[in-house]
């Protein structure tokens, strides 16, 4: 499939799958499960309503998900009682196979939902989005329960910039097109159909998320795509508009950071797929600068972006799961 080709035929937009009755009655038709889980870091202004728009809409009205799930980095505010109270399973991803070291970070918590949530489909989504409603959930498993040669969604959204006087109904994904677009366009470029690859909703199949590493940190969007592109080709792929998605905007300092660890990923990725050699092991020191009393403080962040490997190598998933089938096979 090319790229014009998919374009055309796998980018949705989230009204096509409106009809939440029609999505539960596939779902229980093709036997499967499907499990929504919130990857949570202090987000206790927002999660409750996530979980209660996604519960009385997705859960108790219209059978879609089968479990609600927040995995959470560590809060030290109330975003796990409050998860709790509205009705959610919560996890804290450090007292879970705790014999593999722990780590802080949302890839972490992607890759500890596969061992702890239940469905053959697994759909996530951020826990900071302040315009929730269940087209979030429904739009990206519209193409997922309606096509079985559809294995990964990736939504896409316009993304207002949050500012103290309102909003700014244009900006955001700055990371994508100043850093991972053109890394596409030069080594990936079929991947440059994906229109907010960073974006942070996104639903899959356990069967292929099973099989790809996790980074723990900036880079598990990225990976994500370029590994999944590499085992299945893009016809696995599919994406949804869903409309506008306003959360929290990070400062351009904590996007450095961000772009840092995505490039760590990439590279590693580069190497691996033979299309770049470096002579070199890279540096894990993001350095920046800050002003402080009018003098220039020489500030170092440590950033490795540590690698999950894929959760099906892990003894205790498989013997959590051991009706795990063959590993799918590379387009």
């Amino acid at each position: 499939m090319n790229l014009d080709k998919w374009l055309a035929h796998r980018t949705f937009h989230h009204s096509a799958f409106w009809d939440r009755r029609w999505l539960a009655e596939e779902k229980a038709r093709q036997g499967l499960t499907i499990s929504l889980c919130l990857p949570a870091y202090n987000e206790e202004k927002t999660i409750g309503k996530e979980i209660v728009i996604y519960k009385s809409e997705l859960h108790d009205r219209y059978p879609v998900v089968d479990e609600i799930v927040v995995i959470d980095s560590g809060s030290t505010d109330r975003t796990r009682e409050i998860a709790a109270s509205f009705g959610a399973q919560v996890y804290l991803a450090d007292e879970h196979l705790p014999q593999y070291q722990t780590y802080r970070g949302k890839g972490e918590n992607l890759w500890k939902a596969l061992y702890l949530l239940r469905g053959d489909i697994i759909v996530f989504v951020d826990a900071d989005i302040t315009n929730t409603h269940p087209r979030f959930v429904y739009g990206l498993l519209g193409p997922l329960i309606q096509d079985p040669e559809v294995h990964y969604v990736k939504a896409f959204y316009d993304r207002p910039l949050a500012f103290s006087q309102g909003i700014r109904p244009t900006g955001g994904g700055r990371v994508t097109e100043i850093l991972i677009r053109p890394l596409f366009s030069l080594f990936y470029p079929e991947l440059t159909g994906i229109i907010q690859p960073l974006s942070g909703e996104y639903a899959g199949r356990r069967s292929i998320l099973e099989q790809i590493p996790f980074p723990v940190g900036y880079g598990v969007e990225t990976a994500m795509l370029i590994d999944i592109y590499g085992k299945l080709g893009l016809s696995a792929f599919a994406q949804t508009d869903l409309d506008i998605r306003v959360h929290r905007n990070q400062e351009t300092s904590a996007l450095g950071r961000m772009a840092f660890g995505v490039l760590r990923t990439f590279f590693a990725r580069l190497t691996r797929d033979q299309k770049a050699q470096l002579h070199l092991e890279l540096p894990t020191i993001m350095r920046q600068f800050r002003v402080t009393d009018g003098a220039f403080d020489h500030v170092e962040h440590v950033i490795e972006e540590v690698e999950r490997p894929p959760m099906i190598d892990i003894p205790e998933y498989r013997e959590k799961f051991p009706a795990i089938p063959a590993p799918l096979m590379e387009s």
